[in-house]
């Protein structure tokens, strides 16, 4: 395996690699994380099963696509592909180090140029691709509201039913999408789509750093939401955002509905507390 990985990079880059070093990092909730080097060069190489080539083609176009963006870091991929049993990705190196004030300001700014990024086709993607492990529906939509609730909400609502969720209030959220977003004018904007705390640092140079995206073009509200998930980011982030592309009126009140998406996940993902946490945040937004 590893020696069609080291082919494929040499093929790629023109330049001949032979890894000699390989050592285990973290690869995120799914996958296997290697840091794979010679005398002169790192490259990262996550693996999963074959079967997961999808998923690594997706996130390598994902980053492509933030990278032509030219706003903010991404790791760049290299080449991927399937070696026996195992799909692989291969990226870029970033060594990471810690962030200050100054890196959450900038990369608040550098996301709000990402965010600038629009489509002529709507709201969607070039292909679907996945939120963590979960299929991730991108068929174009011209409307939002469409997209969002029969492609987030109500995707993630049938996958939760096949679990044995209950959520007694899931018609009438659906129903009340178009009203809960009737103020809201809505432009496509590339996201990154899975932007938590875990997927997104800075280098050793202090550079910010994105990265595992579940990308589509969509309302770049539903990025600032998840930032607020799962312990939020710095004030810096926010304050940075803000100067370059401020949020709009009423997004306190959007936020909870966009968050919804990525906890049904994690309950079609991991089952356990995330029904009931769901159901609550369903409560909230029908208040």
């Amino acid at each position: 395996m590893w020696t069609q990985i080291d082919a494929h990079i040499s093929q790629i880059t023109g330049e001949k690699f032979q890894s000699q070093q390989r050592r285990s990092v973290g690869g995120g909730c799914i996958n296997q994380g290697y840091a794979v080097s010679n005398d002169e060069i790192t490259y990262f190489v996550k693996l999963n099963q074959a079967s997961q080539f999808a998923m690594f083609e997706a996130e390598a176009l994902g980053l492509e696509e933030m990278l032509v963006t030219a706003s903010i870091r991404v790791p760049k991929p290299i080449c991927w592909g399937v070696a026996g049993n195992s799909a692989y990705i291969v990226l870029e190196w970033l060594e990471m180090g810690s962030a200050n004030s100054k890196s959450w300001e900038e990369m608040g700014r550098q996301l709000a140029a990402m965010h600038k990024a629009s489509s002529s086709q709507g709201f969607g993607w070039k292909i679907n691709n996945t939120i963590g492990s979960t299929p991730q529906i991108n068929t174009w939509t011209p409307d939002w509201v469409e997209f969002y609730a029969k492609h987030r909400l109500g995707y993630q609502f049938q996958l939760a039913r096949r679990r044995g969720g209950n959520f007694p209030q899931q018609d009438r959220l659906l129903a009340a999408i178009p009203q809960l977003l009737a103020n809201h004018q809505v432009q496509p904007s590339l996201v990154h789509g899975d932007l938590w705390g875990g997927n997104a640092g800075c280098t050793v140079s202090g550079e910010p750093v994105i990265f595992d995206p579940a990308t589509y073009f969509g309302d770049r509200e539903v990025d600032i939401a998840m930032t607020e998930l799962f312990g939020g980011f710095s004030p810096a982030f926010y304050k940075g955002y803000n100067e370059v592309f401020p949020v709009d009126a009423g997004y306190e009140q959007r936020k909870t509905l966009y968050n919804l998406y990525h906890i049904l996940n994690h309950f079609n993902l991991f089952g356990g507390s995330y029904a009931s946490q769901a159901n609550r945040m369903i409560e909230q937004i029908l208040r």
